[in-house]
Formats: structure tokens, sequence, C-alpha cells
């Protein structure tokens, strides 16, 4: 017990009992750590408020983060990885996020704006977050760090003036995979299994240029073949570009396109424009742009409830596209469909699949170089036949297939390789004139509509180049060199 005259005398401890009454009174009379003292959560995230720019455009850059300063990094990623600006001691501050941010963006404003140097060649730009600090005032005391990405792409300032060969990149698809926020066009990552039907790029998007595009632009100016960079939204707002190229290159996981991109990119294959469509599960799915391209609506499988329905002008409807009430199958533009298609060694579907190609018409200019013969596999060692796969229905005479053209696919289409494919049941089963246990294939294709149209019918077609598959590498140039001129 305390003496009433000095409570912080003991007694004997014969008196008080145990040790540890003891070392209770003198805590209890100890000064309690605020709340405010312990050290709050270091994070810094932001957004730029274009997808793409043009030499001496200003980017603005939205960022919010728990520190009071923040440094940027700012690189062009290609062959290499070269750094082309950086700055400390930025200003920082915190915003909120607002409820619909995955819909209707953050709203946070700009921390500051750069114009974009003369010098900066077209291409992909990530720009690296950082902050620092040494933890808490009191407790906590541990050097901390925190980083975050964003990305633009630089426009080149002459389209088409150092190269014929237009990238461009996947970033509808970026934001349409992007949960920041709670949502994006897919229940099984958002909040609550909750499918969106609309995604903002107004709020943090580090994309998916890592997974799909990176190798192919690092192996391409590796190998001595320069690319203007473009993003998916400046084929429906700059369609004024294409006419500067002669080939338009789709790499990867290019998903999701508006009716204004198609309508664009159909005309310059008219035209005589060529396209090579390096990808898989290619405008599958119609968007609709909002917010002068800084929002997409797609309602998918939940078509019905697009407001576009009850107008009954259903070639708008932004579900698949090869839907029978928008009747503008993607196969007309690409040569091959998803619904044809499907899954090789994921999903749960081929999981013990060769992943390769095999080979039904090699004296085929694409072929090349290659030495393949008919029968012959390719690209196995690098499952280049993964994830998600296009193809067409077909039919089979003389054991080499041939399209039907049922589907869409152009007349002139030819079936060069085939690799079987299928689509899970929870994805097409919405579907009400889906065939139960459907069986497809990817398919390497070419047709000819003014222009040449190429597609390779695989998301993975670039991790051959990355893995150095020589016949990938092989036929990669050959549809690069003949139809860049």
């Amino acid at each position: 017990m305390r003496n009433p005259m000095n409570p912080y005398l003991i007694r004997p401890l014969s008196k008080l009992g145990t040790i540890a009454t003891a070392c209770a009174c003198l805590l209890s009379h100890l000064p309690i750590l605020a709340a405010s003292d312990e050290p709050r959560p270091l994070f810094i995230e932001g957004y730029a408020n274009q997808l793409s720019l043009a030499p001496g455009e200003k980017v603005a850059f939205h960022i919010s983060t728990s520190a009071a300063k923040f440094s940027m990094e700012i690189a062009r990623v290609g062959a290499e990885r070269k750094v082309v600006w950086r700055t400390n001691n930025i200003v920082g501050a915190e915003y909120p996020v607002p409820e619909n941010a995955s819909s209707h963006g953050c709203k946070w404003p700009a921390a500051f704006t750069l114009s974009i140097p003369a010098n900066w060649r077209s291409g992909y730009y990530a720009a690296k977050l950082s902050v620092s600090d040494r933890g808490g005032k009191y407790v906590q005391r541990n050097a901390r760090t925190a980083e975050s990405e964003l990305f633009f792409i630089v426009r080149p300032a002459n389209p088409g003036n150092d190269t014929k060969i237009l990238l461009q990149l996947c970033a509808n698809t970026y934001n349409a995979y992007n949960n920041w926020g709670g949502s994006s066009l897919y229940g099984y990552h958002g909040r609550a299994k909750l499918q969106g039907n609309r995604v903002s790029f107004d709020r943090p998007l580090s994309g998916q240029f890592y997974r799909w595009e990176a190798s192919f632009v690092k192996w391409a100016e590796q190998n001595g073949y320069q690319l203007d960079f473009a993003v998916n939204s400046d084929l429906e707002f700059r369609p004024e570009i294409l006419k500067n190229y002669r080939l338009v290159l789709s790499i990867g996981h290019d998903e999701y396109w508006s009716a204004p991109m198609r309508d664009n990119l159909e005309r310059f294959i008219r035209d005589g424009g060529n396209v090579a469509f390096l990808s898989g599960n290619s405008v599958c799915w119609q968007v609709r742009s909002e917010d002068d391209g800084r929002a997409l609506t797609c309602w998918k499988q939940n078509y019905n409830s697009d407001p576009i329905f009850q107008t009954r002008e259903y070639a708008n409807l932004s579900s698949l596209w090869s839907h029978h009430l928008v009747k503008r199958p993607e196969n007309q533009l690409t040569g091959v469909g998803f619904l044809f298609g499907g899954y090789h060694k994921s999903h749960g579907q081929y999981m013990d699949g060769s992943g390769a190609f095999i080979v039904h018409r090699p004296d085929h200019w694409l072929f090349a170089g290659t030495d393949l013969k008919r029968g012959d596999e390719f690209g196995g060692k690098n499952t280049i036949v993964g994830y998600e796969c296009d193809g067409c229905e077909m039919t089979w005479k003389d054991g080499l297939p041939y399209p039907t053209h049922r589907d869409g696919t152009p007349k002139s289409f030819e079936i060069l390789c085939t690799a079987p494919a299928k689509w899970h049941p929870d994805d097409s089963e919405w579907y009400e004139r889906w065939e139960k246990g459907h069986t497809g294939n990817a398919v390497v294709g070419v047709y000819q509509n003014g222009g040449t149209v190429v597609t390779t019918g695989t998301t993975d077609w670039a991790d051959g180049l990355k893995g150095g598959d020589k016949t990938v590498d092989r036929i990669t140039r050959n549809i690069l060199d003949r139809l860049r001129k």
C-alpha cells in the first residue's frame, strides 16, 4: 500500500503481498503514451491525369501520402530501364478515398505538373513515388520506406517519322482488372465479391505492362525494331495518328475495346494498313468510354442491366462483341474470337497441355526460315499457348483445318496453327447460346482485306520471345519485317 503522505513511498513488501502488486502501483502513476505519439502507417499512392501525352504537353500527378514530403523518379522502360527525371521534397498531403472511387475516381488535387521534355522518346514511362521516415517519436523508431508506381505513355512528337510500327498498349484491360477502391469489372476480387460495371482511370493504376507487353518491347528494341507507343484510347480519340503507320501491334491481353476503336482500326485495314494481334482474348468485350476517356463502362454478362438494353440499340450493348444481340463478333476484325477459343494450362483447362502450337501449313510466308514441317510443334518450352486463347469455328478436310466462316471469320482467313483450348463453365454458361462442354482452339492465322491481319491467338506469345525460342523469334521477325513495309 502507498503511504498517504507520499504515494511513491512503498511500505515493506511483507505488508504488501507481492512484487507484482508493487510494480502495478508504480506503473499506474507513470505517464501513458497518447495515441498521437504512435506513428501512422506510411504510404504513398497516385495517378496521372492522362494515359498518353506528346512532348510539350503537361502531365499532372495526383498524389495522396501520409508523409510531409515525397520523391519521384521517372524512367523509360524498354530494352533497359533508363531514368530520365527525378526530384525530391515535393510537398505531400493525404486525401480521402471517395466511396465511389473505383467507378468515378478519387478527385484528388494535383500535387504538381510536368511538361514532357522534347527529347523524351516515345515509350512507356514508369514514375516511382517514394517516401521515408524514422518511425515514431517515442516508440517504433524504425527506418521506414514506402513506394508505389504509376505510369503514362509518351507518344512521338512526329508520328511515324522514325518507324512505321505503332504499338498500342492494352490500357483498357489494365483498368478493367484494377480493383483499387474496391471494385473492378470482375467479382472475384471485388469488395464483397461484387462486380463493377464502371471503372475510372482517375485512381491508382499500376497496370499490367510488365506481365504482357514488356517482354515484347525489350525483345524488339534489343533487336533493332523501333516502336512508337500509344494506348487503346488513342485509337478512339486520336485516330488521325494511324495514317502515319504501316503496322499496328496488339500484344498480350487486349480484351476491352470501344466501338470507335474498332471503327477506326477496321478503316485503317481497309485502307491498306496492317495489324498483328500477338495477343489473345483480344477485342472480347465492348466498352463505352466516358468522361472524355477517363472511365469505361461494361455490363458484360449483366447486359440486360445496361441502360442501352432498354433503348433496343443492341449494337452498342457493353457485352461480348460476339453476343447475338451485338452482332459484331471480334472475328470480323481479328480473324478469331474467344467463343471458339478458351483456356490452355489455366483455369483448370488443359492443365496437362503441351503449351505448344501444331503447324498445319508450313509453306506460308509466316514460317520462312523456320524449317517447320506439317505436324511439328513449337513454343511448348515457354508455354506460348497459355492463359487465354482465341480461335474460330472450323472443319477438317484431308487432315487440315478450314474456317466455316459462320462465326464472322473473314473469307480469306487461313488457319496456320492450332492448339486445344476450352472455356471454364463459370465464364461461359451465362450465355444462353453457349454449347455446354464445347471445346475450342487457339489459332494462328492470317487474312487480307485491303491490308493484312495476323493473329497468334494467345495472350502468351511474347513469353516465347522472353524465353529465347528461336522459332517464335523467327516468326515474329517475319511478321514485323513484312508488314511494316
